[in-house]
């Protein structure tokens, strides 16, 4: 197998927006993000993922891009953003921005100009068509809820948008819109950042033809969307003109398809794109909008199944991001007794994977859900979008709610939790963009740097564990327990060591029958002791929420 950089990097979300605040407005900033590099470079993280900085009106959080050449003024400017990249790659940290172009905002001048007249030389940057005997050109539907087309200009024509009405979708038929693409590309890639993390990338593909193309309960419109038919032959061709003739990595969101579709997108022979992003395990039990429950086999099959890629494909591995509620929230036990155990079980969990890991902002120190109680405490654009279509297939709001605590968006973007003093040390001012988890002054930055057996602490010793080891970067991923309802247990086999890892996954104390062949494995690193230990007989005995890392001899 080739080894590369980036499969070896361990990655850090930050959302600019709830990272740090450095000039008290309530929003997080981009010097807010500089005064923190000591702090990224103590925890021992290889790469940062910005999400997007770019200049943007705020429709979706700034996946609505106005100028891709701009910083949004609220985060600061170019020259800080130069100051961050100079920064991180002085403290041996890469980084890598959103790349979103599946659509761009309303405001940015070419939808303005295209928008303007079927003259403009910008009118085929997006997708126009007339409407069907005074509706919308099919009925499908937008992610935030509505129409997914919108009617506007003098023509009376409608655009595309599959997101907000103010995200209209960019025309990749286009050749001159994709130069334009490979161009912006270029310039923030110039500029000595690392690579993409693509938004959405599996959508730039549309169908050529929209007449006729209504669908009937359109209940989950990724699988209509995604991997439209020329999506190869973009990606290729943006591989070839920009990608090939820099040393980063690019990783697609590329939620909507199958895992045969996935894997052809970033199979190293096609030469598209190096990583995907697999949402059935980060999303287990989500039907839609609803967060159902779920066993632990179901779990680990999801695992497996994005475990055993082919030689050419090389996995990506997560627990949280800014779409998904907290990690200890939904993997863990965010209770008092079991948010520290079971925080750090998913630490082990995450950095002994197979894949290049991502890890969000926060849950380094066990950040939890936000208890939220009304639909004003929210944010975001797709729970306020999607809240009559809710209501109106019989939900009551009451039960929306209690499903938005559990798998709602904005529970990862409240603000990082640096201290317990006041607004959790985010902002000298009085606001906040978005509401701190009333919980901080127990779970915060500081208290985790001075506990030498903190989250934050356990974190960095696996992160030791795992840089620059081969065996259990690259080694072989097999699930040695599959089928057990409490016990998540593997082994990464590489050249020359065997590493077996033991999670129990429940408030039970589990007594866990192995095969003999692991006698005489040494303890490297367990969540609940530091005592040294070898296996000496085929039990082992776990306590709730206990994680342990062994070692062949």
């Amino acid at each position: 197998m080739k080894k590369e950089w980036w499969k070896e990097a361990v990655v850090y979300q930050i959302y600019p927006r709830s990272f740090k605040d450095s000039d008290g407005d309530g929003i997080g900033d981009i010097p807010g993000i500089i005064s923190k590099l000591d702090y990224l470079e103590a925890l021992g993280i290889d790469v940062v993922w910005l999400s997007p900085h770019f200049d943007s009106p705020n429709a979706d959080n700034g996946y609505d891009i106005r100028d891709y050449r701009k910083v949004m003024k609220e985060f600061g400017t170019i020259e800080d953003f130069d100051t961050l990249l100079n920064g991180l790659h002085e403290r041996g940290i890469k980084l890598i921005i959103d790349l979103v172009i599946n659509h761009s905002s309303d405001e940015h001048k070419w939808f303005q100009e295209s928008m303007a007249s079927k003259e403009s030389p910008y009118r085929d940057y997006y997708i126009w068509k007339p409407g069907k005997e005074g509706n919308p050109p099919n009925n499908w539907t937008s992610f935030f809820g509505g129409s997914a087309w919108e009617k506007a200009g003098p023509d009376g024509e409608y655009y595309l948008h599959y997101f907000a009405k103010k995200q209209p979708d960019l025309n990749w038929e286009n050749p001159k819109l994709r130069a334009e693409v490979y161009d912006l590309m270029r310039f923030w890639l110039d500029k000595g950042v690392d690579g993409f993390r693509m938004d959405v990338i599996a959508l730039i593909s549309k169908p050529t033809d929209f007449k006729d193309m209504d669908v009937e309960g359109l209940k989950h419109p990724e699988y209509t969307y995604a991997y439209g038919p020329r999506l190869n032959e973009f990606l290729k061709e943006m591989n070839k003109e920009v990608l090939s003739n820099y040393d980063v990595m690019t990783v697609g969101e590329a939620y909507g398809g199958n895992a045969e579709k996935t894997l052809e997108i970033t199979d190293e022979r096609n030469n598209e794109i190096d990583l995907a992003f697999w949402f059935d395990a980060v999303r287990v039990g989500r039907d839609n909008f609803k967060q159902n429950d779920w066993t632990l086999p179901e779990f680990k099959k999801l695992v497996k199944t994005q475990s055993d890629v082919s030689y050419h494909n090389w996995p990506t591995f997560f627990l949280s991001n800014h779409d998904n509620p907290r990690a200890v929230s939904k993997f863990g036990d965010d209770t008092p007794e079991y948010r520290i155990p079971s925080a750090k079980l998913l630490a082990m969990l995450l950095l002994t994977q197979r894949g290049t890991a991502f890890l969000y902002q926060g849950d380094e120190i066990g950040m939890t859900n936000y208890p939220f109680t009304s639909f004003d405490q929210f944010d975001d654009v797709e729970i306020k979008g999607n809240y009559d279509k809710i209501i109106a297939n019989g939900e009551s709001p009451e039960s929306y709610l209690e499903d938005l605590n559990k798998m709602a968006r904005d529970h990862a973007r409240t603000p990082m939790q640096w201290s317990d003093q006041k607004q959790a040390g985010f902002t000298s001012g009085n606001t906040t963009w978005l509401g701190i988890n009333p919980n901080f002054k127990a779970i915060n930055v500081e208290h985790n740097l001075s506990d030498s057996n903190s989250i934050f602490h356990f974190y960095r010793k696996i992160l030791d564990i795992r840089k620059n080891n081969d065996n259990l970067i690259y080694g072989d991923y097999n699930d040695i327990a599959i089928n057990h309802p409490e016990i998540f247990a593997y082994t990464r086999t590489g050249k020359n060591k065997t590493y077996l890892v033991v999670l129990n996954m429940s408030r039970s104390t589990v007594d866990f029958k192995i095969n003999k062949q692991y006698k005489g494995y040494n303890l490297v690193i367990s969540n609940l002791t530091e005592e040294l230990q070898t296996i000496d007989s085929q039990t082992i005995k776990l306590q709730p929420w206990e994680a342990r890392l062994y070692v062949s001899n």
